[in-house]
């Protein structure tokens, strides 16, 4: 079930203020000073106190969300009420804002949920200088696309653009920032109107006048994997007559099948992008809010790993580009199942060393040569 997302003059009127005001109410009342407290507890003394954990992000979250508003409206002033928001300069001033509230928000994750974020063989600035990249990712848990973006952001100096579900405009600062930025909200096909762009039309239009430092992040799978959806994908495989895709896709334990539309969509938009496929784990697990629940404090490390093939290593054909996509997204399953990260049910996780090489990004495989043709 999801809410329907009410107008922009509703969600700019009436939601963006009123976060604003529950942070003004909370900043001067004794309930924050109380909450803080509990959440410096979490971290002094042993156990999963959960209860002050999620008290006092929700409440952080609450002024970083009113923080990033006020200073989005000092950026509207600022750009003619408006009128020259979208002009280049107030653009890279919007990405210095979500660069350093990020920050801020990562900061607090550790602190509080002592959760690390560690980047293996990714460094996206020395493989692809100069270059646009199209960043496709596989899709686990609450907030990778948050993760992912503070890592172009703030270790790669990229501008990501991306493609976002339409319900996250519930979050008044999601919502201004990125209505400002390059990027695309998309209503699931369910919930669509009749002739509204699709998710691959949404990719397509933001790739089109990709720049050196931009990054197009797209999650090729759409969803988070679940055995319903892993299943239904590999049966409209079979109903396609894409048979050994179908093959591949029952291969593959930990993600599911990717729609293959929106990244041959970006690809054929800009030919002058090379692509980074993006894996990691530590979210794999948390999906309901049971799950998270459970794994409160999370303890738990986010390991990510990229592999990164130049533009002229990106195959042309669309039938190629798919089993590429299927091969690659098979090396992102089979580097999952070898560093899985360590739960509360105990999964055992390889240890990723200090001299782990950390100066590039790993190139993608070759698709096999008995590559399966669709």
């Amino acid at each position: 079930m999801s809410w329907r997302l009410p107008p922009r003059w509703v969600r700019r009127v009436v939601l963006a203020p009123a976060v604003v005001l529950a942070a003004v109410l909370l900043v001067p009342t004794s309930l924050l000073l109380v909450v803080f407290l509990l959440g410096a507890l979490t971290w002094l003394v042993p156990g999963k106190l959960r209860i002050p954990r999620i008290a006092w992000m929700a409440s952080f979250y609450v002024l970083w969300d009113a923080a990033v508003i006020l200073a989005a409206f000092g950026l509207w002033i600022g750009s003619g009420f408006g009128v020259y928001v979208h002009r280049p300069a107030f653009t890279r001033a919007h990405y210095r804002l979500a660069d350093r509230m990020l920050v801020v928000l990562f900061w607090q994750v550790r602190w509080t949920l002592r959760l690390d974020i560690e980047v293996v063989d990714a460094d996206l600035g020395v493989v692809l200088t100069g270059t646009p990249v199209v960043v496709a990712s596989r899709h686990a848990g609450p907030g990778d696309s948050f993760i992912l973006v503070h890592a172009l952001l703030s270790w790669f100096d990229r501008a990501p653009r991306i493609v976002l579900k339409d319900t996250l405009q519930w979050d008044p600062a999601i919502d201004i920032l990125l209505n400002r930025l390059p990027a695309q909200f998309v209503t699931p096909r369910g919930s669509r109107r009749a002739g509204a762009a699709g998710g691959s039309d949404a990719v397509g239009e933001l790739a089109r006048d990709l720049g050196p430092r931009d990054a197009l992040l797209i999650f090729p799978e759409g969803g988070n994997v679940t055995p319903r959806r892993r299943l239904a994908r590999i049966d409209a495989l079979r109903k396609a007559g894409r048979f050994r895709l179908a093959a591949d896709a029952e291969q593959m334990r930990n993600v599911m099948a990717p729609h293959s539309g929106g990244i041959l969509s970006a690809l054929d938009e800009a030919p002058q992008a090379g692509v980074v496929f993006v894996a990691h784990t530590g979210l794999d697990k948390l999906v309901t809010v049971a799950d998270i629940w459970r794994e409160l404090p999370m303890d738990k490390r986010i390991v990510m790993k990229g592999w990164s093939v130049p533009p002229d290593e990106v195959p042309r054909e669309p039938a190629a580009q798919e089993e590429w996509l299927f091969a690659s997204w098979l090396r992102i399953d089979e580097w999952i199942s070898a560093n899985e990260v360590p739960t509360a049910t105990g999964h055992h996780v390889p240890p990723v060393g200090p001299d782990a090489p950390a100066a590039h990004l790993a190139p993608a495989p070759d698709a096999p040569a008995d590559a399966p043709q669709s």
